[in-house]
Order: structure tokens, then C-alpha cells, then sequence
């Protein structure tokens, strides 16, 4: 019998969360709902006057269309879009 090692999203975004508050930035969950923008990253992080989206995802894990253009609105228009595995993408 084989175990395998099953990482939660969820479990990755409050390691993120903590990570984050813990260096000092200011950081907000994005909860999805009706109405909500698509696309929209799950946590927002602000420091020192920058902003960063972040997207959680679970190794193997796959942006949504409305995700991959949302982080590409960001880009364009200089903002910091990032996709987040593990907590060492952080690192």
C-alpha cells in the first residue's frame, strides 16, 4: 500500500498567510463569491507601499483562464502577480 502526501490548498495559503504577517506585511484573504471579480487572487499582501497578489495553488495545480488573465492585467500595469505551491516559493 502506497501513502501519499496530500498538500490542501488551504493548508499552503495559511503557511503563506503566517509567512507574510510574520515579516511585516499587511495580508487579506480574497474570498471568491458572487459577484466577486474573476480571477481574483486568494491573498493580497501590502509593505512598505507595494502590493502583491497571490494566487495559491497545490503542487500540480492549474490556474483557471479568468486567473491567468487576472495575473496578466496585474503585470501590465507594473503590479507583482505571484503563483504559490509551497511556502519555499516565498523564500
Amino acid at each position: 500500500m502506497r501513502i501519499r502526501n496530500i498538500t490542501k490548498e488551504i493548508d499552503i495559503l495559511r503557511q503563506v498567510r503566517d509567512y507574510l504577517r510574520w515579516k511585516g506585511f499587511y495580508v487579506y484573504r480574497n474570498h471568491q463569491s458572487l459577484g466577486s471579480h474573476k480571477g481574483l487572487s486568494d491573498l493580497t499582501a501590502i509593505r512598505n507601499g507595494e502590493t502583491i497578489w497571490i494566487e495559491i495553488k497545490k503542487p500540480g495545480g492549474r490556474l483557471s483562464d479568468h486567473q491567468v488573465k487576472f495575473g496578466e492585467e496585474i503585470e501590465t500595469h507594473g503590479g507583482k502577480y505571484l503563483i504559490v505551491t509551497k511556502i519555499d516559493d516565498l523564500k
